[in-house]
């Protein structure tokens, strides 16, 4: 890997440690309108974001959380909408250094809701030993983000995702960035997630309202390891107090409104674990 305190010739700035593109750096990107934390940051939305980013905070703070997986039990729940507004949120801190891993190598669903292109990335810094993430990472400063697109895989997804550059991508990751948010893929249908669970921190499970079914939610969490399940984002709540999500982790006392779905994910777990 090439030293990342080194500045390509004209072409890359340094700052926070690492190299960043310069034309990456003064891109605007396009957004997609579901990205209300950036393009709404005072709606009611972007509002409910806050407080899956005030959990994400306590657990940085209190247990020295950097590396969340977020995931979902099946394709189409919302967890890449969920990873970028979270992002979002906590960018919205001008001192929090955030960057988001697009780790779905089936789909760069991630890429095209921020209008990025889908290479080079994470692919890129897998498949070659020279490149890193100074390479790869593109930041938009206009969004206080940093982002490392999927990449172009040109072999298959899992053998990609086994490989040991994994770990010290992500050991790079942890020193030049206070949140690492993977957009992973979906734990049932795909195995892929799963080999990311010994590098990260904990996992967010979205849950998408009226939609994923129980068993398959409990059988999402039979798959990730117990004690790395953080909590659950209630995707698409119709409840008037949430109007968009929920977040329900391991020590959260639900209030009378959310009593309904905290249970439900209780009750997934319980069968996780007596099966």
């Amino acid at each position: 890997m090439k030293d990342a305190k080194t500045p390509r010739e004209g072409t890359l700035i340094a700052r926070e440690g690492t190299l960043i593109d310069r034309d990456a750096a003064d891109e605007r990107p396009r957004l997609a309108e579901e990205l209300v934390s950036f393009v709404a940051p005072a709606s009611l939305e972007a509002d409910q974001y806050r407080t899956l980013r005030h959990a994400v905070e306590r657990l940085r703070r209190d247990s020295d959380f950097q590396v969340f997986a977020i995931t979902s039990a099946g394709a189409g729940d919302g967890k890449t909408v969920t990873t970028l507004n979270l992002a979002g949120s906590l960018a919205q801190s001008s001192e929090s250094r955030v960057l988001v891993v697009c780790a779905d190598l089936h789909r760069a669903a991630a890429t095209e809701y921020l209008g990025l292109a889908r290479a080079p990335g994470l692919a890129e810094t897998i498949l070659n030993e020279e490149y890193g993430l100074a390479q790869a990472v593109r930041r938009l400063d206009s969004l206080n983000v940093s982002v490392l697109p999927a990449g172009d895989p040109h072999a298959r997804p899992y053998e990609l995702l086994a490989s040991p550059r994994i770990e010290g991508l992500l050991a790079e990751a942890r020193r030049l960035y206070d949140y690492v948010l993977i957009d992973t893929p979906p734990v049932v249908p795909l195995a892929d997630c799963r080999l990311l669970g010994r590098w990260v921190d904990g996992f967010l499970v979205v849950v998408a309202a009226h939609k994923t079914p129980r068993k398959l939610l409990a059988e999402a969490l039979n798959l990730l390891e117990p004690a790395k399940v953080l909590g659950v984002v209630f995707n698409g709540d119709d409840q008037p107090i949430s109007p968009y999500y929920g977040y329900y982790g391991h020590q959260h006392r639900p209030s009378r409104a959310s009593a309904r779905p905290s249970v439900w994910w209780r009750r997934a777990l319980k069968q996780q674990r007596h099966p």
